[in-house]
């Protein structure tokens, strides 16, 4: 694999330099092929299952690589942890895909590090597995994020709750750079590391901002809010929960990254909330948009020195862009679920219509992918009108005479809806249930039929029908936890 290291060249108070430790019996449980063949992987190494298990368990040292562990701050639940950083993780390196685009490759369970903070540095197959499956599911979608190219078993237990077979899972990223990264060097009044965070953050994801002789701060805040509201117009699109949008999981390039107590939407609720440890629902699905506001506050506030040495005159410059977000967010939203219901063009009122869908959603307990579906079909099929008229009531015929006064051919209308509706996600009990035949027999037989369905979500393959139910219980008692 040809890497560069640029992260590595940087000075050694941002990371690091340490080696992952070796697994007893390294066995390749998954692998990403697609994704190997766009990262241009050697064919001598992409056909030797034992070589790669060695690789990307962390026993062999890819030539040209060099492992570092990263160290980052970030607010966890609304406090401040002074210092995170990767406990449980190495970054490699980085290797240029074949569309010329630098790619982090980072081994995640790959033993201890000096940011492990008691933690044995291992990661279960089970939470391994979810990423990888969530990942390539959210990728599908069309969704902004990380990905992982192989789970290596390791042959050893993890001790948690109770003993679990034990995995390194190798996650691709287009960078690993973190709000979290800022706030370590902010906190500590670095100012000169932070111009060298910008400097290096802006040349590899927004060179588009490189001045000679100076670097626009406020500029750059203003891209990474933009690249934000993409990613969590697309969450909501979706019906994706993060569970954990805390600093130090919110991405400089706009990915999403840690599929830890993640989870998929059912039945709509915007105080929808899976993972147990957010007790006071911090992060439920309607949420997730005002974190986001305050999670770039907290990126804002940590620029504040370099643009300006008077922090009023600082907060002058950048405070209007931060006040912008909640504008900028609820028009690319709207925009979003504009197309969801086939508007071509978004008027005015439609946020009226937009907001009795959901409403009637919500009021009825209908299932959000499912009634997104039916509406795409609707338009040419005579049974998921009359059950949409059953579920919506006038609701149906409000959105049915908007979509008449467009005057748009209807097989453009339905072809717009399908590419932002779903037919399948990777629906949370379906998940499980893979996750524990993997944990139970040691084979992956299931993860990749599954993955195979998840990989066209916008088709109906012979196999679709299998993951489209909704649970029988309505997810009512369904929890995520923390793979830690």
């Amino acid at each position: 694999m040809n890497f560069s290291n640029s992260y590595a060249s940087l000075d050694e108070v941002f990371y690091e330099r340490t080696r992952p430790t070796s697994v007893q019996d390294p066995r390749l449980f998954l692998w990403n092929t697609s994704l190997a063949e766009q990262l241009l992987i050697p064919n001598e190494l992409k056909h030797d299952s034992a070589a790669l298990a060695h690789a990307f368990s962390g026993n062999a040292i890819i030539p040209g690589s060099e492992p570092v562990a990263t160290v980052y701050a970030g607010h966890q639940f609304g406090s401040f942890v002074p210092q995170l950083g990767d406990g449980r993780a190495h970054l490699l390196g980085e290797v240029l895909d074949q569309f010329g685009q630098r790619r982090d490759i980072q081994l995640k369970g790959s033993g201890r590090t000096s940011f492990s903070r008691g933690g044995d540095g291992r990661c279960a197959l089970g939470p391994a597995v979810r990423e990888f499956i969530m990942s390539e599911a959210m990728n599908a979608l069309g969704v902004p994020t990380t990905r992982c190219l192989a789970v290596v078993a390791t042959g050893e237990p993890v001790f948690r709750e109770k003993t679990l077979p034990g995995a390194v899972v190798t996650r691709v990223a287009s960078s690993h750079l973190r709000i979290g990264t800022f706030e370590f060097f902010a906190a500590r009044g670095d100012h000169q590391a932070l111009k060298t965070l910008c400097n290096y953050t802006i040349e590899r994801h927004y060179p588009e901002l490189q001045e000679k002789g100076q670097m626009p701060y406020v500029s750059f805040i203003n891209k990474v809010i933009e690249r934000q509201i993409q990613l969590v117009v697309e969450w909501m699109r979706v019906g994706f929960i993060h569970g954990v949008m805390n600093t130090d999981n919110t991405s400089l390039c706009g990915e999403t990254i840690d599929y830890g107590p993640c989870a998929m939407m059912g039945v709509y609720d915007p105080q929808t909330v899976y993972s147990s440890i957010d007790r006071m629902g911090r992060y439920a699905f309607g949420n997730q948009p005002d974190i986001l506001q305050w999670n770039l506050a907290r990126f804002a506030e940590c620029l504040l020195p370099l643009i300006n040495a008077d922090r009023t005159k600082a907060v002058d410059q950048v405070g209007p862009v931060i006040e912008e977000f909640s504008d900028r967010f609820e028009k690319e939203y709207m925009k979003m679920m504009g197309k969801k219901l086939g508007l071509t063009l978004i008027k005015q009122e439609d946020q009226k219509l937009i907001v009795f869908v959901l409403n009637r959603l919500k009021d009825r307990r209908l299932d959000y992918t499912i009634t997104f579906d039916l509406l795409t079909k609707s338009l040419r099929s005579d049974a998921a009108a009359s059950q949409l008229k059953n579920d919506l009531g006038e609701c149906f015929d409000l959105w049915q005479k908007r979509l008449s006064e467009q005057h748009t051919v209807p097989q453009k209308v339905q072809e717009l809806m399908r590419q932002h509706n779903p037919v399948v996600i990777p629906r949370n009990h379906h998940v499980e249930a893979v996750i524990q035949a993997c944990e139970q027999t040691g084979k992956a037989t299931l993860a990749e039929k599954f993955l195979q369905v998840l990989r066209s979500p916008y088709e109906e393959l012979a196999q679709t029908s299998e993951y489209q139910d909704p649970p029988s219980d309505g997810d009512e008692n369904y929890k995520t936890f923390c793979g830690t």
